[in-house]
């Protein structure tokens, strides 16, 4: 079932997709009533919407972001050096080129294979496809990111991965913009992201439940635009933890509640900095995951 939310005289309503055709969705939703409550909806929703009609499909609790894709991890790093360390490009690029093996410091901290990792971003500096965006101003290398993401829909503690994934409510494409030039100096810091990433992140209009994309999220594939030109594409194989998993682990001890917003990380190949795609005021950016949505911005 697709799901999403639109403006009406009474407020926000929950549509589903008939076929062609958009209704008002009858019965409950099954993204979890208690975070989807009218009041919360309508006090919350939609803080940064000056230049849109665009809806969030919900509104997020809280967004934890994994990173669980090592060939993304390694193409990312990668990229990193030869944009902003040239000189120190020219060693990694040599030892690679002769050696025919990745340079060691492009692969993921070995916490990445013992436990699915990640950071706690901004709930709220989230906003829908449409929406216009710009480069923070003390970034001079905005970047996207193609994501998987999805939302809770039951609450969960110290949750099982198979209690953990039947707790799932829907599936979105999520968009985390990142200012790269001040990423490497925070993540240096042992604190983790902080203003490379809070500023800003983007989510499709739409969500698709979890029965629908579940059984197949092994083999999902998208793809990236930029001004009209595709200029990567990215399938969903091979990411380290299951969503049972990262759910499981990220319960540990923690109530999770229905509204939470996970991301399963970049997916390889959805980042400009691992293909040389960089944003530039002017650029019409589209991301695209097989059924479940799109998202597509104005760089101011």
């Amino acid at each position: 079932m697709k799901l999403r939310r639109v403006r009406t005289t009474a407020g926000l309503e929950l549509q589903e997709l008939d076929g062609t055709q958009w209704r008002a969705l009858a019965g409950p939703s099954p993204l979890g009533p208690a975070a989807f409550s009218a009041e919360w909806e309508l006090a919350t929703a939609d803080r940064h919407l000056q230049d849109t009609d665009a809806v969030l499909p919900f509104t997020p609790l809280s967004f934890r972001d994994f990173l669980l894709s090592e060939q993304h991890n390694t193409a990312a790093a990668r990229g990193m050096i030869n944009r902003f360390h040239p000189w120190t490009a020219r060693i990694t690029n040599t030892y690679e080129k002769l050696t025919h093996r990745t340079f060691p410091a492009f692969k993921p901290r070995t916490l990445f294979y013992q436990q699915p990792i990640y950071y706690m971003s901004n709930a709220m500096t989230i906003v829908p496809s449409g929406t216009p965006v710009a480069c923070p101003d003390y970034s001079t290398a905005l970047d996207f990111e193609l994501e998987i993401g999805f939302v809770l829909a039951a609450p969960l503690y110290n949750a099982t991965p198979s209690e953990a994934a039947a707790a799932v409510g829907g599936f979105v494409l999520v968009n985390d913009f990142s200012a790269r030039d001040v990423q490497r100096a925070e993540m240096s810091s042992g604190m983790g992201p902080q203003k490379s990433k809070h500023f800003l992140s983007s989510m499709s209009t739409t969500v698709v439940t979890a029965d629908e994309i579940l059984p197949r999220l092994d083999a999902l594939t998208g793809a990236v635009e930029l001004n009209g030109r595709t200029v990567s594409r990215v399938n969903s194989a091979g990411l380290q933890w299951t969503v049972g998993e990262v759910l499981a682990h990220a319960s540990r001890d923690e109530q999770l509640l229905p509204g939470e917003l996970f991301g399963l990380g970049t997916l390889p190949g959805g980042s400009g900095m691992e293909t040389g795609n960089w944003l530039s005021s002017g650029d019409t950016l589209r991301l695209t995951l097989d059924d479940i949505g799109e998202v597509e911005h104005r760089i101011r």
